[in-house]
């Protein structure tokens, strides 16, 4: 076992439960640390024997193929021992003792983490044992085990599906592919191929949902269609012969040249915006092919709360909604939230990345004001000049004080004070959690706020 975080740990528990002899390994001290004290077997794998080792379990974090593999990977592949991650070893012990259990596995380059966590919901409040993980937070082996009548909902990264070489969910989702991890994958091609395996791999009898709005999944859903797979198809940008797509709220099915409604999506605060349509749409297909009904899929969807951090209503101060979109840590996140509202208040900045918001400018006539914070307050003060009013707030705690009080003062009839920093956190916060729920708290200590129900 290599790499001992939160999912390294839970590999090395479950191996061990089973009746395997893991000997872990890290680059970390303070890991090897926590993995000695919870009765684990260390080592440097460097300058042990790989003779009798069966698997190389690799965390997702290091590199499997680009930059470059990395070191234990190659000592791997000299010794012929095959690399492998904790979401391959759920995938054999559910082929093992409940092979027909419900197995719902979601990619894509956007969306992946609020439609796991819809369908999630979606499943429970159908009366579902439903279990969720993944790469949205909670390792796959901390779940409980697959059984009949249990689902398991899990997001999966590229870097996770290249561990997973016998993936075979029930329900296997591609949402979309656009440029992201090229570090990582080496080429578009070699990740759009990455993500492909995860509905290319769906198991006899099940479902491959592909969303067909972008060219690398259209295609997708083409070739895995002509190799015999049943694809749903999904579009929220044009109706469909054959699939599911939305029209003015409104999610429809198409098959043998007659149209039916799913459901509505229209007012549900939690999935505005085209890009959440794509995720509901997606979402729907999904619980309908696991058997729940239209009308209990219908008011599921108008009481999933939404997503932390991922445009979350936080209150209300009179007409003006406050919403926590600090997950959208670059420009194309950013557009998602943007293109959702009419009046913004948008509180952006952070730690810049690459080509900074110099591509948001289309929806600059959305903007009313913009506070910026944190490092890349210059640049994108830069950006935005003369088009858009600002001010450089420095901090969260100025921004949105300001933001509140402008919004308030507007006399707009809807007004939005919104964070969506189109950075990374970690010029003034651990991570992007940390920076929502921040903002949250100082939301929640405005006087006169109510939180949205």
């Amino acid at each position: 076992m290599f790499g001992l975080g939160g999912s390294g740990l839970a590999s090395c528990h479950a191996l061990k439960a089973g009746g395997a002899e893991v000997i872990a390994g890290d680059d970390s001290a303070d890991n090897i640390v926590k993995a000695v004290q919870a009765g684990f077997i260390t080592a440097d794998l460097r300058k042990v024997s790989w003779a009798n080792f069966a698997a190389l379990v690799l965390t997702p974090g290091a590199p499997l193929t680009h930059p470059q593999p990395h070191w234990s990977v190659l000592m791997a592949r000299e010794a012929g021992v095959e690399v492998i991650g904790d979401i391959e070893l759920f995938c054999r012990e559910r082929r093992r003792h409940a092979p027909d259990a419900p197995f719902v596995a979601i990619t894509g380059t956007n969306g992946k983490s609020t439609t796991t966590a819809l369908i999630a919901h979606l499943m429970r409040f159908a009366g579902y044992d439903t279990q969720m993980g993944g790469n949205i937070g909670t390792a796959i082996l901390s779940l409980e085990p697959p059984r009949m009548g249990r689902v398991h909902v899990i997001e999966m990264s590229s870097y996770q599906i290249d561990l997973t070489p016998s993936l075979d969910p029930s329900v296997g989702i591609l949402l979309n592919v656009s440029e992201d991890h090229i570090d990582r994958h080496g080429t578009l091609e070699h990740y759009a191929a990455v993500k492909e395996r995860l509905v290319a791999g769906v198991q006899q009898q099940g479902t491959a949902i592909v969303g067909v709005d972008d060219g690398w999944s259209r295609n997708t859903a083409d070739r895995i269609e002509q190799a015999g797979q049943r694809v749903v198809r999904i579009s929220v940008k044009n109706p469909l012969p054959d699939g599911v797509y939305v029209e003015r709220d409104i999610i429809l099915r198409a098959a043998g040249g007659a149209r039916s409604e799913i459901a509505r999506i229209g007012g549900i605060g939690s999935l505005r915006g085209a890009h959440n349509a794509q995720n509901a749409a997606c979402a729907a297909a999904c619980a309908l092919a696991l058997g729940v009904s239209l009308e209990v899929l219908q008011n599921g969807l108008r009481s999933f709360p939404g997503l932390a951090h991922r445009m979350e209503q936080v209150g209300r101060r009179g007409n003006v909604l406050f919403v926590n979109d600090s997950k959208g840590t670059n420009a194309d996140a950013a557009a998602h939230a943007l293109s959702s509202f009419a009046d913004i208040f948008w509180i952006a900045g952070g730690k810049p990345k690459l080509g900074g918001i110099t591509g948001l400018t289309e929806y600059f006539p959305r903007i009313r004001k913009a506070y910026l914070i944190g490092e890349a307050a210059p640049e994108f003060s830069g950006t935005l000049g003369e088009q858009v009013p600002h001010e450089i707030s420095e901090t969260l705690e100025v921004a949105v004080a300001s933001a509140a009080r402008d919004a308030e003062a507007s006399g707009l009839a809807d007004p939005v004070v919104l964070l969506s920093p189109a950075c990374a956190s970690f010029d003034q916060y651990r991570n992007f959690e940390i920076r929502g729920s921040r903002f949250r708290d100082l939301v929640t200590a405005l006087p006169g706020v109510k939180p949205v129900v």
